[in-house]
């Protein structure tokens, strides 16, 4: 079976708005670039759009002078792409790991647009933390800051088969995915065990489960049409004790190498 690539996006800060992209290299952490700075509390705990829906208003681009961050109102903020300053623990759910504190300046900027007192944090050079092996088994699968998983993949098929269900359609950046495939039936990710892209290989471990995102407008962080009641109807997973959509992967091999969109996959399913 076979199916193609057809979006690339990359979130260099975490729950802030995506990056569509022609081309990405694969790092060792996944996407390259993808979730390497974050806001957190001052205690260090972790800051998604489940509790601050105006981080989807922060847009981001990266250039070679840095990421670039900018948000209505405020002058345009520059991270540089090195891995420098001060180190302090952070905390992504159960996962106690390191930032690097990115600088009062930073930290000032993402508290105008969310309303409290927040830092930015950037991933260290070598990051600490590891996806679950329960899921990820034999894999090395070190991590930036995704919630579990190095890369999401989602299928437009499966999509517009909930979206046919739905009283409005959803766009496909609600649902935040590194890696969006077409040409597959509804909801085939359940069964693929890897994808091939040339010399890349990426494994699925486990199923995506959802959280209040998807309602949020990915331009203004309102919250809007909550699609879980739905998705509860016909994708509750049981073991997981979640509702399910996509897949998280992890890298197996073709570190280094590139991604295109319109790139052709091999698809290998369970047995």
């Amino acid at each position: 079976m076979h199916a193609i690539v057809a979006e690339l996006n990359v979130y260099p800060l975490k729950s802030a708005r995506a990056i569509p992209l022609l081309r990405v290299r694969l790092g060792a952490t996944g996407f390259e670039w993808d979730r390497h700075w974050m806001v957190v509390r001052e205690d260090g705990t972790f800051l998604t759009q489940r509790t601050h829906p105006l981080l989807a208003r922060i847009s981001t681009e990266l250039t070679a002078e840095g990421l670039i961050l900018t948000a209505e109102g405020l002058a345009p903020l520059l991270l540089p792409l090195t891995a420098q300053g001060a180190g302090r623990p952070v905390r992504i759910w159960k996962d106690d790991c390191e930032g690097l504190d990115q600088g009062d300046e930073a930290g000032a900027w993402v508290s105008a647009v969310i309303g409290e007192p927040v830092r930015i944090v950037r991933t260290p050079a070598t990051p600490g933390r590891m996806a679950n092996p329960q899921y990820a088994g034999p894999h090395h699968s070190p991590l930036a800051f995704p919630d579990g998983y190095p890369i999401l993949i989602c299928n437009r098929a499966s999509l517009d088969d909930l979206n046919g269900r739905l009283p409005e359609a959803l766009p496909m950046e609600r649902f935040r995915p590194n890696l969006v495939l077409e040409g597959l039936p509804p909801f085939a990710e359940d069964r693929i065990a890897s994808l091939r892209i040339g010399p890349i290989l990426l494994t699925l471990v486990k199923p995506c489960t959802r959280c209040i995102i998807p309602s949020t407008d990915q331009r203004t962080g309102i919250r809007g049409f909550d699609p879980l009641p739905v998705l509860r109807t016909f994708r509750y997973d049981r073991k997981l004790l979640g509702i399910a959509f996509g897949e998280n992967a992890v890298i197996t091999s073709g570190i280094g190498e590139v991604i295109h969109r319109g790139a052709e996959c091999r698809v290998t399913c369970d047995s």
